[in-house]
């Protein structure tokens, strides 16, 4: 609660019921707020612009490693199933080693996909941006007060 004050002539004065700009016309505290939503729109489009470039990046990156993760995986059963092959018909030493890089490739594929699938669960849809409207509406809200 506020604390009214009393003035010389015994009139009460409470400051809370006061206008803060006093000087200003209707019209002028009207083209403020119209100016100054202007440019907190203009602030939270940009923002949103720069986030939205953001998490595209890393959504990139990610995709990337999934398209890795595939092409290691179509290497790992190409390998394996030569080196299979080769054991199968010629029980050698040369077709193990087919398989050990089959394997090796299985190994590469499984630990991008992994990596990729951990990108995508970190994007997170613009919470600057999301957290900074929060704020704008509860400022606008005292304002009113």
């Amino acid at each position: 609660m506020s604390e009214a004050t009393r003035t010389g002539d015994g009139v009460s004065y409470d400051p809370a019921t006061q206008p803060k700009q006093p000087d200003k016309s209707l019209g002028e505290l009207f083209s403020d707020l119209t100016r100054d939503f202007g440019e907190l729109f203009r602030q939270e489009v940009e923002l949103a612009k720069v986030e939205t470039k953001e998490e595209l990046s890393r959504a990139g990156r990610a995709a990337g490693m999934f398209g890795g993760a595939g092409l290691g995986a179509w290497l790992a059963l190409l390998f394996l199933s030569l080196g299979l092959a080769w054991l199968l018909d010629q029980a050698i030493n040369r077709a193990l080693a087919f398989a050990i890089v089959g394997v090796v490739w299985a190994i590469v594929a499984a630990v991008l996909a992994l990596r990729a699938k951990r990108e995508l669960k970190a994007i997170r849809p613009l919470p600057t941006t999301v957290q900074t409207v929060k704020e704008d509406v509860q400022w606008a809200r005292t304002q009113n007060r």
